[in-house]
């Protein structure tokens, strides 16, 4: 379904792939301002840049892991497009690192990289991006978690935890910034046919990942894409601090 995002600004991070790529793609053809943020790979953003619909789109550059990079990157970014209305954080990391399996150095290693990626990351960026929400008069945050978050990683716990804690600081946020009418949600995915889960999903236990959801299948970047994009259509204040599950019935909860 086609919505009209006309005259709004979207800042989506993580766009360069997966995703972000349909993200990006999906908010250009409802008519919104995209600005695409990629860490290392700016030829990949520059190509789907490339290909996007309407306009005018832009790129930014950061590392989310650093607090100084992420208020610069969103500084400039803004500056260029004159507003923020959305906010996607959609960038993360997924890396396996089993207890029984990793030295002590390896563990924290991991917890380290990937909180410092998958959840003070978008802390800092939420905070960037709801200052000027707040002096506009209001805006969205959608935070992309996982199904995980809820089911648990036995085998990369922390990007469990990562996630759990996102939705965490989703509800918080909600609560806080309702009254400057800035509205917060998180979307959390099962399995996405993504660069980031095609390891997975073409490996040896392919068939039996996509048996999880009774479809048989992983979702498409398009079918999440849809999702945030309902979220940050008009209609959906009320459903502020809502955690939405895009899993294929693999993972029901109550």
């Amino acid at each position: 379904m086609k919505r009209n995002l006309s005259g709004k600004t979207v800042l989506i991070t993580g766009a360069s792939g997966g995703i972000g790529r349909a993200l990006a793609e999906s908010f250009a053809e409802s008519g919104a301002c995209v600005v695409l943020h990629y860490n290392r790979n700016r030829t990949a953003a520059e190509k789907i840049l490339s290909g996007m619909t309407g306009g005018p789109h832009s790129l930014a550059g950061f590392d989310v892991t650093d607090p100084a990079a992420v208020r610069k990157g969103i500084e400039e970014a803004v500056g260029k497009t004159g507003r923020l209305d959305i906010l996607v954080n959609n960038a993360g990391i997924y890396e396996l690192h089993p207890l029984s399996e990793k030295s002590y150095a390896e563990w924290c290693k991991a917890w380290e990289k990937t909180l410092k990626t998958n959840l003070l990351g978008p802390a800092a960026i939420c905070h960037c991006a709801a200052q000027i929400m707040m002096k506009q008069g209001g805006g969205k945050i959608i935070n992309v978690s996982s199904r995980g978050a809820f089911r648990g990683e036995p085998h990369a716990p922390a990007y469990g935890a990562s996630k759990a804690g996102l939705n965490s600081m989703t509800q918080s946020l909600a609560l806080a910034l309702a009254p400057y009418k800035i509205y917060v949600y998180a979307v959390a995915p099962g399995w996405v046919e993504t660069e980031m889960s095609a390891p997975f999903l073409k490996g040896p236990d392919g068939d039996a990942l996509r048996r999880q959801s009774p479809l048989n299948r992983a979702a498409s970047p398009e079918e999440v894409a849809n999702a945030v994009l309902f979220l940050a259509s008009d209609g959906t204040d009320f459903m502020t601090g809502t955690l939405l599950d895009i899993n294929g019935a693999s993972y029901l909860r109550s």
